[in-house]
């Protein structure tokens, strides 16, 4: 009986989880004017989104299939990345963790919850702050502190939006860390050593999108 048990309780503590992230999900969306529905849409737009890779570009890099860094196993057996191309590394946009929230901060735009005049400095700010603090990992990728671009995000909105800072720290804070620690970062992986890199890559938990919803729900 207590494998049972203990399965129930595992299934019931997954169903928390996953609820209190859809209402944490819906709460930051009301902030940016989507209706609970709305919200929702979006969240699953993104779960799916996060398993889709689109590739755009094949750049040389010295990506070597025999030096790539293992990874954490089961026991003895460690796992190492997928093969590739020997000197190449394949350039893909991932659909959950990029065009989502990038397509979100177009709907903020075109909405007018956003002043473009507003944007662009805090845009400069946050992405500027990205790229510094933004390191690439060899045989992994680029890291930053999860809380910083989060955090300037919202300073930034509320020095410059302070009656409506949420959807001003979305949108700063998703496109300044897709452009400070993606786009900025995108020489850096000639040597990081990877065959396959994304932008937005973990999908709906990358830094891109994560740092629009804690903006979003802090501000």
């Amino acid at each position: 009986m207590l494998p049972r048990k203990l399965l129930l309780f595992v299934l019931l503590i997954s169903f928390l989880v996953t609820f209190l992230q859809l209402q944490v999900f819906q709460i930051a969306f009301s902030r940016l004017g989507l209706s609970p529905a709305g919200g929702l849409l979006l969240v699953m737009a993104a779960l799916i989104g996060s398993v889709i890779n689109i590739p755009v570009a094949t750049i040389d890099s010295g990506y070597d299939p025999a030096a790539a860094p293992q990874l954490p196993g089961a026991g003895m057996f460690p796992m190492r990345p997928a093969s590739g191309m020997p000197g190449k590394t394949v350039i893909a946009v991932n659909i959950g963790g990029c065009a989502v929230p990038v397509g979100m901060c177009l709907y903020q735009l075109l909405g007018h919850f956003v002043s473009l005049y507003t944007l662009l400095p805090a845009l400069l700010v946050v992405t500027l702050v990205s790229r510094l603090a933004s390191r690439p990992i060899h045989g992994v990728g680029v890291g930053m502190p999860v809380l910083l671009a989060p955090l300037v995000a919202v300073f930034m909105a509320l020095l410059l939006d302070s009656g409506n800072p949420a959807p001003l720290a979305f949108c700063s804070g998703v496109l300044g860390v897709l452009v400070g620690a993606d786009l900025l970062r995108l020489p850096d992986i000639r040597r990081m050593n990877v065959p396959f890199a994304s932008i937005g890559g973990a999908g709906t938990f990358d830094g891109v999108f994560l740092t629009g919803i804690v903006a979003a729900l802090l501000a």
